[in-house]
């Protein structure tokens, strides 16, 4: 097929027009930190779970709720942070 080549693409757009970022980070502001925060439950269905925020998507929140569907009634937990450095936490289970 001839012009093949030539035929426009989303990377290409971008280069010509004098560059961009074509990534999941494009449009990050600085106000963003610039490392990943790790998390660690601990206690309820969560206990023992590591998870690794990513720095885009900002300060980890101050409670998490995570609630349980099955075949009876839904049952609700809430996590609490407790922050150990800039990017270390541990969620502890509340106590109700």
């Amino acid at each position: 097929m001839t012009g093949e080549r030539d035929a426009p693409t989303l990377a290409r757009a971008e280069t010509e027009r004098g560059g961009g970022e074509l990534s999941e980070h494009a449009g990050v502001t600085d106000e963003v930190g610039t490392e990943d925060a790790v998390l660690l439950f601990i206690g309820g269905p969560l206990d023992g779970r590591v998870e690794i925020r990513a720095a885009r998507h900002g300060e980890p929140l101050p409670t998490i709720t995570h609630v349980h569907l099955h075949g009876g009634p839904k049952v609700v937990h809430r996590y609490d942070l407790e922050s150990l450095t800039e990017q270390t936490g541990v969620y502890h289970l509340r106590r109700t």
